[in-house]
């Protein structure tokens, strides 16, 4: 993988270039970890029993195949903003931008769902005893309300929940480590699968939900103008912090099949709290709890931002109702843009059931990374005027094959949910078209009375 050789000046741009490389590697770092893994774990041990950390070594180099397509595309189009309009540019086709853009909205929305679910649930019970749903609907709304008011996440309080985030990772990795050395843990666990379940199959299909743990990279496209030397700093910046993710990932897996059988961990909301709390550590299950919300609170918090912002930049854009666009005369932020795509996310968590929600992010963010890779291919015969990143042609072909292998890893019941919220999309789009020809069709036939008017 290189850098092509070009004229060395960077790419012009009217934001200030101001993000460095370490300062970019905590931001991805920051939406790569946290979330998903705090609330995962219980769910992956279903799939494979103690075998936690080979799904997670299989999910990160599936995701690293394609972070090497968006690393090519993002030093390419510096300014693109995703990979909506890397498929634009490739396929010249409004429909399928639209409906790639649309995958990455109604993933993030699944995924909101899925993290009120996970704040709900055992790390909440630390403190008080409520009743799931309800208070995963009004965490939401509490998000709703934060976003409306018009929330700014500065990259240095990115950098100060990045290290809450990570501080309980590593209090996990090491009071199991203590524990184990003290002659605690059962270091066989590790290679258990489920009875019955082939080990290869039990750990292709725990991918598929271990895959939902490192999304987020691709949001970091859109930072892409404020980067300093960026075709050389965001690579860097994108491979170390997935690198990072994974190897706190796999030792956090090593440690949770240690301390506790698959079948305790299944039965908790809260998998890694039960792990410290079986380890035996003298830390305070209040204040892991407390480590553990705030990373869901802020992977949701951030999601439904981007969520409202690409649902009001899509209605900009014409792709979606003009009443999508319409913001807080004050605050300035997309109310009713943050208004449907809350009350869609709270819909979803009367699914309640984190796997599936889970397995449907994965299933649309697929869509959007298939056509990444894709895309990648397609411009190669597209010359830019500045340097850019320049991946290996067999890494976005390896990236095609592994979306389509994860395709194949997920249930029907995904498969139809995924189905449903795309055709959702669909007929947006057909309504927002037949809207904007029917005004283009005033516009340009006034009416009898207009056309005397206009004759007197």
């Amino acid at each position: 993988m290189t850098t092509e050789k070009a004229p060395a000046a960077e790419a012009p741009t009217r934001l200030r270039r101001a993000i460095t490389g370490p300062l970019l590697f905590a931001f991805i770092l920051g939406d790569v970890l946290g979330a998903g893994i705090y609330a995962l774990m219980g769910v992956l041990s279903e799939k494979v029993g103690g075998m936690l950390w080979a799904p997670l070594l299989v999910a990160l180099l599936l995701a690293l195949l394609t972070a090497g397509s968006y690393a090519e595309l993002v030093t390419k189009y510096p300014r693109a903003g995703g990979a909506a309009v890397f498929a634009e540019r490739a396929f010249r086709s409004p429909v399928i931008s639209f409906l790639v853009g649309f995958s990455m909205l109604a993933a993030g929305v699944v995924s909101a769902a899925g993290l009120s679910i996970a704040f709900a649930g055992d790390y909440l019970g630390t403190f008080i005893d409520l009743p799931t749903t309800p208070v995963a609907i009004a965490f939401l709304a509490v998000v709703a309300l934060l976003n409306a008011r018009g929330i700014r996440e500065s990259l240095g309080a990115n950098l100060v929940m990045t290290a809450i985030e990570l501080s309980g990772l590593v209090i996990v990795i090491a009071v199991v480590s203590v524990f184990f050395f003290g002659g605690g843990g059962d270091a066989s666990r590790v290679v258990e699968t489920p009875e019955g379940t082939p080990a290869a199959l039990a750990v292709l299909a725990g991918a598929v939900i271990a895959y939902y743990s490192f999304v987020g990279f691709e949001t970091s496209a859109n930072m892409i103008e404020e980067v300093k030397n960026p075709s050389r700093t965001y690579p860097r910046a994108l491979f170390a912090s997935l690198l990072t993710a994974g190897v706190v990932y796999v030792l956090v897996g090593l440690a949770s099949s240690i301390a506790l059988p698959a079948s305790e961990l299944q039965e908790s909301s809260g998998p890694l709290l039960a792990v410290v709390e079986a380890a035996g550590a003298s830390i305070p299950s209040w204040l892991f709890s407390l480590i553990a919300l705030i990373a869901v609170a802020n992977g949701a918090l951030l999601t439904m931002i981007m969520v409202s912002r690409l649902t009001y930049g899509m209605s900009e854009q014409k792709l979606l109702p003009d009443v999508l666009s319409r913001v807080l005369p004050k605050r300035k932020t997309p109310w009713v843009a943050i208004l449907v795509t809350t009350l869609v996310a709270m819909g979803l968590t009367l699914v309640g059931d984190l796997e599936t929600l889970a397995a449907t992010v994965v299933l649309l963010l697929l869509i959007v990374f298939l056509s990444a890779n894709v895309s990648v291919l397609v411009l190669r015969r597209d010359k830019v005027d500045h340097p850019h990143f320049r991946v290996w042609t067999f890494v976005p072909v390896l990236g095609i094959l592994s979306c389509i292998l994860l395709f194949t890893q997920q249930s029907p019941e995904v498969w139809l949910f995924g189905a449903i919220l795309l055709a959702v999309g669909a007929v947006l789009f057909l309504l927002t078209r037949l809207a904007r020809r029917r005004a283009d069709t005033t516009t340009h036939h006034p009416t009898e009375e207009n056309t005397h008017e206009h004759a007197e």
